[in-house]
């Protein structure tokens, strides 16, 4: 029960509250996910810096899973190097197929308040939309 009021609250200060949706100037990266089974939607932007992601943001509409999934995952991964960020958002998605150590969840912070929603199969795709879309985004950086 406790893991279940944590994870509202998290949530529900996210969605009400996000510190990171809204517009950044100049982003280095930006690029627009979409989960098609719903229509959550959000555009990701980061600066990033010697290879620092200094700033980010997300504009976009859904679900209050979408979008705090997306607020809590700029909050972890501002500040990091983009490899990083990288190996955090396996991680997550580590985490959300339930195969994830508690050592591993720890370094999620926040982020592994969602940890319940392995087993809310509608609303995987809701959580993962921010992190996968930052996949892309790394990815496409790395072929550059």
């Amino acid at each position: 029960m406790e893991n279940k009021t944590f994870y509202n609250e998290v949530v529900t200060d996210h969605n009400m509250h996000p510190l990171h949706k809204h517009e950044i100037t100049d982003p280095d990266l930006v690029l627009d996910g979409v989960n098609p089974s719903c229509g959550d939607e959000i555009s990701l932007q980061l600066k990033v810096i010697g290879g620092i992601i200094t700033d980010g943001s997300f504009v976009g509409d859904g679900c209050a899973v979408s979008q705090a999934s997306a607020d809590i995952m700029l909050e972890l991964i501002i500040g990091k190097p983009v490899d990083e960020a990288k190996r955090l958002s396996a991680l997550f998605l580590k985490m959300i197929k339930s195969e994830a150590t508690e050592e591993e969840i720890e370094e999620l912070e926040e982020a592994g308040a969602l940890e319940d929603i392995s087993h809310m199969p509608a609303r995987v795709k809701c959580a993962v939309l921010g992190w996968r879309t930052l996949d892309e985004m790394i990815e496409r950086l790395d072929k550059k």
